[in-house]
C-alpha cells in the first residue's frame, strides 16, 4: 500500500482523538468552567452537529481546489481548531474550537476517502479506505486512553495541545507523501449535485445512518450498563473500552478486505451478525464473562460495516463522489445523534440500561432491511439493462427492431 496512505491514517488518529477524548475529560471541563456535566455535553453533540454541517459545506465550497491542497486547508483548520481549544478562557470559546475543528473532520474524511482509493487498483479501494480509518481506531483503542490519562494528570487542556501537534504530523505527512490530484476536469457542483437524484445513493446514506446508529446505541450507555448491570468497578470501565477499541481495529480491517470481494454481500453477513450480537448483549451485559466475550465482537462487527458502507456510497456516486462521502461521513454522525437519542429515551422511560442494545439491534435490522432491498433493486435494473443490451445486438444483427 501507497505511503501516502500512513499519512492520512496519522491525521484521522488525530481527528478521532479529539472527536472522542472529550468524553473522558467532561469533569474537568466542567469544573474548569463551573458548568454542569449536562452542559459540558454540548461539546460531544456540538461536535457532532459540526462534523453534519461542515463536512458537505466545506466541500461543496471546496469543489473547484485539488484535493491534496483541500486535505492541507482542513488540517490547518483542525490544527487552528483545537489550539482555539487549547486556549479557550471561556466555555464558548471551547465549544467554538471544537465546533471548528468538527468542520474539518467530515471533509476530510470525505475528501480523504476518495483520495485512498485512487491511490490503488480498483479492486483495493475498499482496503485502502480502511487502512486510511486505522487511524480512527487507533485513536479509540491507543489516543482516547492517553488523551485522558494527559488530561486528568497535567489539565485537560494539555490534550488539546497535543491533538493539535499530532494534526501538524499529519500536516507534514500530507505535504509530502500525498502525490498532487488536480481538479479532475468535471469536478463542477453541478455533477456532484446531481448524484443525489440517484434512488441507490440516498439508500445507501440510510443503510449508514441506521447500520452506525445501530452500534453506537450500545456504545453510548457502554459505561452505565456495566457498572450497573454487569457490576463492574468504576475503574474497569477503561480497559472494557479498550477491549472495545481492538474489536474496532480489527473489524476495520476486515471490513475492507471482505467488501474488495463482495461488498453488498459483506454487507448482508456483517449486519446480520452484529443484530443479533446487539440483541444478544441486552442478556450478556448482565454478565462480567458475557460482557468480555461480547464487547469486542460487537466492535469487531460495528466497524467492520464503515468501508464497506463508505465505498457503496462512492459507487454509487462514480463520476462525482467527493461530495456524496462527505454526505456518508454526516450520515454516520447523524446515526451517533440519532441512536444516542433513542437509546436515552428507552432509559428515560424505564426500560432499563440494557434497553439501549434492543434500539441499536432494531436498528441494525433496518439497516439490513435497506441493504437488501437496495441490492434487489440494483439486480432488478441490471436485469433490466441487460434485456435492453440484448435487443438492441439482436436488433443490429438482423437489422430488425425488436420492442
Amino acid at each position: 500500500m501507497p505511503l501516502a496512505l500512513l499519512a492520512l491514517a496519522i491525521s484521522a488518529f488525530g481527528i478521532g482523538t479529539t472527536e472522542f477524548v472529550i468524553m473522558g475529560l467532561l469533569p474537568e471541563v466542567a469544573g474548569d468552567f463551573s458548568v454542569s456535566i449536562p452542559t459540558a455535553g454540548l461539546l460531544i453533540s456540538g461536535y457532532a452537529l459540526g462534523v453534519v454541517v461542515g463536512g458537505p459545506l466545506l466541500t461543496v465550497l471546496g469543489t473547484k481546489a485539488p484535493r491534496k491542497g483541500m486535505l492541507l486547508a482542513l488540517m490547518g483548520l483542525f490544527i487552528v481548531g483545537n489550539l482555539v481549544s487549547a486556549l479557550a478562557p471561556a466555555y464558548g470559546l471551547l465549544l467554538a474550537g471544537r465546533v471548528l475543528a468538527a468542520f474539518a473532520h467530515g471533509a476530510f474524511f470525505g475528501i480523504g476517502s476518495v483520495v485512498a482509493a485512487d491511490l490503488v487498483a480498483p479492486h483495493k479501494r475498499a482496503g485502502a479506505i480502511a487502512l486510511m480509518f486505522t487511524g480512527l481506531t487507533a485513536a479509540n483503542v491507543l489516543g482516547v486512553p492517553m488523551g485522558t490519562l494527559l488530561g486528568q494528570h497535567f489539565g485537560w487542556r494539555s490534550t488539546f495541545y497535543v491533538v493539535a501537534a499530532l494534526g501538524v504530523i499529519g500536516f507534514a505527512g500530507i505535504a509530502a507523501l500525498v502525490p498532487v490530484q488536480p481538479r479532475a476536469e468535471d469536478a463542477r457542483l453541478g455533477p456532484e449535485l446531481a448524484v443525489f437524484r440517484r434512488p441507490q445513493i440516498w439508500l445507501a446514506l440510510t443503510m449508514t445512518v441506521f447500520g452506525w446508529g445501530g452500534i453506537f446505541a450500545m456504545f453510548t450507555y457502554i459505561t452505565p450498563m456495566m457498572t450497573e448491570l454487569a457490576g463492574f468497578a468504576d475503574g474497569s470501565v477503561t480497559w472494557l473500552l479498550f477491549l472495545f477499541g481492538v474489536g474496532l481495529f480489527v473489524g476495520n480491517l476486515f471490513g475492507g478486505w471482505f467488501a474488495d470481494r463482495a461488498l453488498m454481500r459483506s454487507l448482508y453477513v456483517i449486519l446480520s451478525v452484529l443484530a443479533v450480537l446487539l440483541f444478544a448483549f441486552t442478556l450478556a451485559a448482565h454478565s462480567k464473562v458475557g460482557a468480555i466475550v461480547t464487547i469486542p465482537l460487537i466492535g469487531l462487527f460495528g466497524f467492520a460495516t464503515v468501508a464497506p458502507l463508505q465505498k457503496r456510497v462512492m459507487d454509487q456516486a462514480e463520476g462525482a463522489p467527493t461530495l456524496a462521502s462527505a454526505a456518508n461521513i454526516a450520515a454516520f454522525n447523524l446515526g451517533n445523534a440519532l441512536s444516542a437519542w433513542l437509546g436515552g429515551l428507552v432509559i428515560s422511560s424505564g426500560l432499563g440500561y440494557d434497553a439501549p442494545n434492543w434500539v441499536g439491534g432494531l436498528l441494525t435490522v433496518a439497516a439490513l432491511a435497506v441493504a437488501l432491498f437496495s441490492g434487489a433493486l440494483e439486480r432488478r435494473t441490471a436485469k433490466r439493462a441487460g434485456r435492453v443490451v440484448a435487443r438492441g445486438a439482436v436488433a443490429e444483427e438482423t437489422g430488425v427492431a425488436v420492442g
